[in-house]
């Protein structure tokens, strides 16, 4: 059984837990926590640090590098030697597992739904160019992500097992929890660097709808952290996000030994920032990406850090924070979408022009 965690773990006892799952390292860590004085004077609000997972290394880096150190050692662990897998047409989420099963030596079944038929030939930019530069194969279907796509990851799951694959496929009671633990140890690497530059975080923002988000909750608890937590999430589930979360958040915990309790009230999740949809370019997320490269050089992404950085400007904006207050916003990657979107989102830019001399 899981010990009672009654008081807050340091840092170094919180990786020792993790340290009880397999890990298949494949990420450049710690990921740096960079000052952006021009972003914070720009907004005229709190000092805004980015905790740079964009910079993971594994084919253009994100997030989802992280998670698949857990996700990749299990599947080994398991004798796999396919991993069916799955999402949008542009996941970020399918482009670095299938870096990461290159590595591995693991084949790897993408099945990208792009929600229904196609009205011309998919483009092949992006994260989809990606997803055939690295060997994996790609299947594009008309389900929508969500329970109609994963029904039919499933049923070619099985089909790959009737052939005498070992399959390693999408079990969300297994995949969420395990992706979650790897970003327990991101916040382990904000709050040691955090200190070190001398300031301790007012609030944490990140995109998250579902394991990102869950791991940065388990070690706000486990860490005994003050600090808000706030996820912006990208996509309205059809399920209650927020308890989801929690549970992921939960069975994390469980899986490194802790006995944490968190549940939904655990969980702050906005879906404000999501615009006119999941896929869908915001006015908010461009002028976001404008802001954040014009003033950092740093580059988000039109899906994911785009909206959740409009999430944390709206919060600024609207006085949620004091100008002596110090703000980690986790880049979660994402970058090769801009090129996939690059029409759209030129058509949204605010080019700038030189005076007439």
């Amino acid at each position: 059984m899981p010990a009672t965690n009654t008081t807050p773990l340091s840092t170094q006892q919180l990786r020792a837990h993790v340290d009880r799952l397999p890990r298949y390292l494949l990420g450049h860590y710690p990921t740096p926590l960079e000052f952006c004085p021009k972003l914070s004077a720009a907004l005229a609000g709190p000092r805004i640090y980015i905790k740079r997972d964009d910079c993971t290394g594994l084919a253009f880096g994100g997030n989802k590098t992280r998670h698949n150190e857990f996700l990749i050692a299990d599947a080994l662990r398991l004798g796999a030697d396919l991993l069916v897998w799955g999402a949008g047409v542009q996941s970020n989420n399918c482009r670095q597992t299938a870096a990461a099963c290159a590595r591995a030596g693991l084949d790897i079944h993408l099945v990208l739904g792009r929600g229904g038929p196609a009205a011309e030939p998919d483009q092949i930019q992006g994260n989809l160019l990606l997803d055939y530069l690295v060997g994996a194969y790609v299947d594009i279907v008309e389900e929508a992500i969500g329970i109609e796509l994963d029904g039919r990851i499933a049923r070619e799951t099985e089909a790959h097992r009737a052939r005498g694959r070992k399959v390693y496929g999408w079990d969300k009671h297994v995949c969420k929890p395990l992706a979650a633990v790897s970003y327990a140890l991101c916040v382990a690497e904000i709050m040691e660097q955090s200190g070190a530059l001398g300031f301790t975080p007012h609030a944490l923002y990140v995109s998250s709808a579902g394991s990102t988000g869950a791991g940065v909750v388990l070690a706000q608890k486990a860490l005994g952290l003050d600090c808000r937590v706030k996820c912006v999430a990208p996509i309205q589930w059809p399920w209650d996000t927020q308890a989801d979360m929690g549970e992921i958040a939960d069975k994390a915990g469980r899986l490194i030994g802790l006995e944490l309790g968190l549940g939904k009230s655990d969980v702050e999740v906005s879906f404000d920032s999501i615009g006119p949809g999941y896929g869908k370019l915001s006015d908010a997320g461009i002028e976001a990406i404008e802001l954040t490269a014009r003033t950092e050089g740093i580059l988000l992404d039109p899906m994911y850090s785009g909206k959740a950085m409009a999430g944390l400007i709206t919060d600024i904006r609207a006085g949620k924070f004091q100008p002596t207050d110090s703000v980690v916003f986790i880049h979660t990657g994402g970058t090769p979408a801009l090129f996939a979107y690059s029409d759209k989102i030129a058509a949204k830019m605010h080019p700038r022009r030189l005076p007439a001399v």
